[in-house]
């Protein structure tokens, strides 16, 4: 029952100090050092304590190794997703298309979007789209674009700094 009881406990702190660990590191990438060493902080005392109590554990158990990676595994997914859902940022997209309707849809649906004049293959005559949307947007542009232009190149990169303009 002590065993039992160890596990659970080793797993469910994992859990959070892992969640909070991918949660800090994307706030470090993303340029909020005071948010993220106070994370830190709380983050590496709650671990420091699982890991010492499951240390000093006189079972010789696989199956708190066994908690004590489920827990790592599953903070992990779960600091990415806490992640994709509380720290704001934008991306840009660009796009090489054939299709000119694509450009009247995506504005027509609120977003910015400059316009280049581009060539293909062959001088084919191509448009390449610029557009900075908040990543919440992302999907829906993309669906956008899907819809239009099946064979459309598409790149999206996560964007340090926006200055000026219209973001949607």
């Amino acid at each position: 029952m002590e065993l039992l009881f160890l596990c659970i406990k080793v797993f469910f702190v994992r859990i959070t100090d892992v969640t909070m660990g991918t949660f800090r590191t994307i706030l470090t990438v993303k340029a909020k050092p005071i948010q993220a060493s106070m994370i830190g902080f709380i983050e590496v005392l709650i671990w420091f304590l699982v890991v010492k109590e499951a240390l000093n554990t006189d079972s010789n158990s696989i199956f708190v190794a066994i908690a004590y990676a489920g827990g790592f595994a599953t903070g992990t997914f779960l600091g990415g997703k806490l992640s994709q859902k509380f720290i704001s940022g934008n991306s840009s997209l660009q796009v090489i298309t054939k299709n000119k309707k694509i450009i009247d849809v995506i504005s027509g649906s609120g977003y910015g979007v400059t316009v280049i004049d581009a060539k293909g293959y062959n001088d084919a005559k191509k448009y390449m789209l610029l557009i900075e949307v908040n990543n919440k947007n992302i999907g829906d542009v993309k669906n956008i674009i899907k819809k239009l232009d099946k064979q459309a190149f598409i790149i999206i990169t996560e964007t340090k700094l926006v200055q000026n303009g219209y973001i949607k």
